[in-house]
C-alpha cells in the first residue's frame, strides 16, 4: 500500500456519513434512506442536480435519491439484477447495465426506458464521453469498446490490460479517461488520441470503481482492498486513503463539489446486505 502524503484539500478534517436503508445507526447527523433490498452496486450523481444522486441494485431497481432529505425521489423497476449506471452529461439519460449485459437507457423526465441493447459479450462498466458523442463499454475480454452515441454504432477496440476491464471513468474536463481492470492497475488515457499515458499501481485486487472529481485533480479507486485510495492524477502521488469495512462497489464523486459517496458489500448482523451507502468530505464534528 503506498504511504499517504500530505493532502491538497483538507481530507484529513472529513468524515462520512452512512445512508441506511431500514435502521438508523444512531448518531443524529445520519440520514435515513428507504434503501434497496440487495447490495447497492454502483451509484452516481446527477450532472446537473448536484443533490440528486442515482443507484442501481440487485434489486432489480434503479432509485434516484435527494441527498438532502434523503428520500428516494424516483423509482424504476428493470429486467435484470443492475451493476452499472452512468448519467449523460447533460443529464437528461441514464444508462444501466445488468448482470446479462443488457443496456437500458432511462428518460431521466419520466424515469422510465426508451432503449435496450444486448450484447454477445461480457460487459462492465459504462460510460460517456464529456461531449456525449462517444460511449464506451469496459469488457471481461481486456478491452474498451469506443460506440458512437446514439447510434451506439462500433467505432474502435482499445486493447486496454491483459485481464478484463471492470470500470471506467470521465476526466471532467474531457482530457482522459481512466479504466480499471482485473490486473489491479488503474490505467489513464489521453481520449483524444486514444493512448495509455499512465498506469496507478495502488491496489492489489482487482479494481472494481473509480472516478475523477469535479476539478479533474483527483482519482479515487477502490476494490476489495478495504481502503480507498484517492490519488493526484498529474502526479500519480497517493494525497489520502479512506478506510472500509467491505469491499467496495462503487465511488463517485459529486459534480461540484469533493463529495465521495461509496458503497459496497457491507452486511448486517444477519450476514446479508444491508444496501448501504456513505459520503465523504463532510467537516467533522470532532
Amino acid at each position: 500500500m503506498a504511504e499517504t502524503e500530505e493532502p491538497a484539500i483538507p481530507f484529513k478534517n472529513l468524515s462520512s456519513r452512512e445512508y441506511q436503508g431500514h435502521k438508523k445507526k444512531g448518531k443524529a447527523k445520519d440520514i435515513e434512506l428507504k434503501g434497496h433490498t440487495d447490495s447497492v452496486d454502483q451509484l452516481c450523481w446527477d450532472p446537473k442536480h448536484a443533490d440528486l444522486i442515482a443507484t442501481a441494485s440487485g434489486d432489480k431497481t434503479v432509485r434516484l435519491w435527494d441527498a438532502r432529505s434523503g428520500k428516494c425521489a424516483q423509482l424504476a423497476e428493470l429486467s435484470g439484477e443492475n451493476i452499472n449506471i452512468t448519467y449523460k452529461p447533460d443529464g437528461t439519460h441514464i444508462a444501466v447495465g445488468n448482470r446479462d449485459d443488457e443496456l437500458t437507457i432511462l428518460d431521466v423526465r419520466k424515469f422510465k426506458p426508451i432503449h435496450k441493447r444486448k450484447f454477445n459479450y461480457e460487459v462492465n462498466e459504462i460510460a460517456w464521453s464529456t461531449t456525449s458523442e462517444i460511449f464506451f463499454l469496459t469488457t471481461g475480454n481486456g478491452t474498451v469498446e469506443v460506440l458512437a452515441y446514439p447510434s451506439l454504432k462500433p467505432v474502435d477496440t482499445l486493447m486496454a490490460h491483459t485481464a478484463g476491464c471492470y470500470c471506467i471513468a470521465i476526466d471532467p474536463l474531457g482530457r482522459y479517461f481512466a479504466v480499471g481492470s482485473a490486473d489491479s492497475l488503474v490505467s489513464l488515457w489521453d481520449i483524444s488520441e486514444m493512448l495509455c499515458v499512465k498506469t496507478f499501481p495502488k491496489l492489489e485486487s482487482p479494481v472494481r470503481t473509480i472516478s475523477f472529481n469535479h476539478t479533474g485533480e483527483y482519482l479515487a479507486s477502490a476494490s476489495e482492498d478495504l481502503f480507498i485510495d484517492i490519488s493526484n492524477v498529474q502526479t500519480g502521488r497517493t494525497v489520502h486513503q479512506i478506510p472500509c469495512r467491505a469491499a467496495m462497489n462503487s465511488v463517485e464523486w459529486n459534480p461540484k463539489s469533493n463529495l465521495l459517496a461509496y458503497a459496497g458489500d457491507d452486511k448486517n448482523k444477519y450476514q446479508t446486505d444491508e444496501g448501504v451507502f456513505r459520503i465523504f468530505g463532510f467537516k467533522s464534528a470532532t
